[in-house]
Parts: C-alpha cells; structure tokens; sequence
C-alpha cells in the first residue's frame, strides 16, 4: 500500500518510541547521535555494535565521507559508566539511514527523496520557496502580520550579506559582525540573546516578537545603507560599521522604551511554553 504524506510524516517519528543517546554541542548549535542506537533501531539487529563494524568497514572501503564525519563523545552505557561512543551530527545520521537497508529506514529516504525534489523546484523557481515558508510559519501559529515582517526581514538580511561580500567580508566572518550588530542594539551577542530566550539550535528570528524583529531588521538595513556610503575594506571597518548600524536601533529601543515603561526583549519565544516569559532589564 502506497504511503501517504501523513504516514510518512509519523513513521519519521520512530526514534521517539526508542532510547537514543543524544549529546549537544552549544558552542557549534549542533546535536550528535549515538550511531549504535540509531543503527540498532533500524536494522533490529541483536548487535548493533558489531553491525555498526561491519557496515563502518564496507563503507570506509567504498571511500564513503560519513566514516571519516562520524566524531566519538562519551555516553553512558546501559552499565551507568561512559564510553566513548560514536556519533552523527544530523546530516549524518540522514546519510546513515541510506545505508541501512531496512524496512524502518524507507520512510526517511521518501521523506529524503521529496526535501530534495522540494529543493530543486525552489531552485527553478523561487517564489516556490517564499510561499512554502509562508505557509510553515501560518501552520506554526504565528500571525500574518508577524510572518509579512519575518518574509521581509529574510530580504533585509540577504541585502546586508551581500553589502558584506561587496565589501570583502568572508563568510566565516558574518557571524563576527552579526555579533557586533546585535549586542549593539539589544545588549546580547546572538548566543547570549538565544540562551535568554532558552533556544538551542532554533533560530532566533523565528522566536523574536513583532517589536525586536523590527528593531532587528532596523538595525541590519541601517548598517547596509552607512557601509554603502562608507565603503569600508577591512574588516575592522565593517565592524565599526555594524555597531553603528546596531546603534541606530538601539537609540530607537531606547526611545520606546522610555514611552512605553517597559523593556521591549523578552525571553518570549515560539517554542512549546514551560515556563513563564521575563523580561530583561535595559543594560544600555
């Protein structure tokens, strides 16, 4: 019987019925697996272990890249002490599943196999991916209202990156400068702000509210427009740069604040609620 979407959608669900050892890495914002229990799970094997071996083995010879991926961390065992223990990151763990020939893995290649035709039809088109992404934020629950301002700070962001690149700035570099930007205008470097609001991998942009996600966006097309007019080559001057850009924001913070009486960040987000949103004092 063919499956449906739906079906595909629970069955990708397996690992939640099941014990799978996970570690997170907050300085690199990535969750790692333990390959055994992924590995047991999916081919029911009474020895994961020694079919992690073999499968290691066959793919090492077939010069696969996910062997030489795979990292080692200390988890505990079923004794209570820890071993080191292989582990995937979550692209990884995808590449893994296409190894395993299993009846359990087939879910996550159809699931693999639509993300990819997804990927090369937004490639071809798009506008594809502009309403796909305006759909999953409605289906998530956030307003129209806040979504037209997420879609809006996506081009916002995507100008600013490229002022970057004109002005010589490396990839790698862009966190740097996003840092400078954000502590400028909010009082928290990027991580500090997705600790407040309790995020690990989850981006930060999806959980700011209506008012920080304007202040945000204020603060990157401010510091677009000055590196316009100041063209800076280094990138020590780019950072001057952005905190002027941060500052622009800032003073708009200030101002709202000042007429409101209350602060505008919070550690509010969009994730499942367990605990009851603060607010963060104005350290500027």
């Amino acid at each position: 019987m063919k499956k449906t979407e739906k079906d595909i959608k629970t069955s990708i669900k397996l690992f939640e019925d099941y014990k799978v050892r996970t570690s997170w890495d907050r300085e690199k914002e990535t969750w790692y697996f333990s390959v055994v229990d992924i590995v047991g799970i999916l081919s029911d094997s009474k020895n994961p272990n020694n079919y992690w071996k073999v499968l290691k083995n066959r793919l090492r010879k077939e010069g696969s890249q996910l062997v030489t991926s795979c990292n080692q961390l200390k988890m505990q065992s079923s004794d209570g002490k820890y071993y080191k223990t292989d582990v995937l990151d979550t692209e990884g763990v995808l590449r893994l599943v296409q190894s395993i020939p299993s009846p359990k893995a087939e879910p996550f290649k159809l699931w693999l196999a639509k993300v990819g035709r997804e990927r090369l039809d937004e490639i071809q088109d798009p506008e594809i991916a502009i309403n796909r992404a305006l759909q999953y934020y409605l289906a998530k629950g956030y307003s129209p209202e806040w979504v037209n301002q997420r879609l809006k700070s996506i081009e916002i962001r995507k100008a600013l990156t490229d002022e970057w690149k004109r002005s010589g700035v490396a990839d790698n570099q862009y966190g740097i400068l996003t840092d400078i930007l954000t502590q400028e205008w909010s009082g928290m470097k990027t991580r500090e702000y997705k600790d407040f609001k309790g995020l690990k991998k989850e981006s930060l942009r999806d959980n700011m509210s209506n008012m920080e996600l304007v202040l945000n966006m204020l603060a990157e097309v401010s510091t677009t427009e000055i590196s316009k007019e100041k063209n800076p080559k280094t990138l020590e001057e780019n950072k001057s740069v952005a905190k002027q850009g941060g500052s622009v924001a800032k003073e708009a913070r200030k101002q709202i604040e000042l007429q409101t009486g209350k602060p505008v960040i919070t550690d509010d987000n969009f994730l499942p609620k367990s605990r009851k949103p603060r607010q963060v004092e104005n350290k500027q």
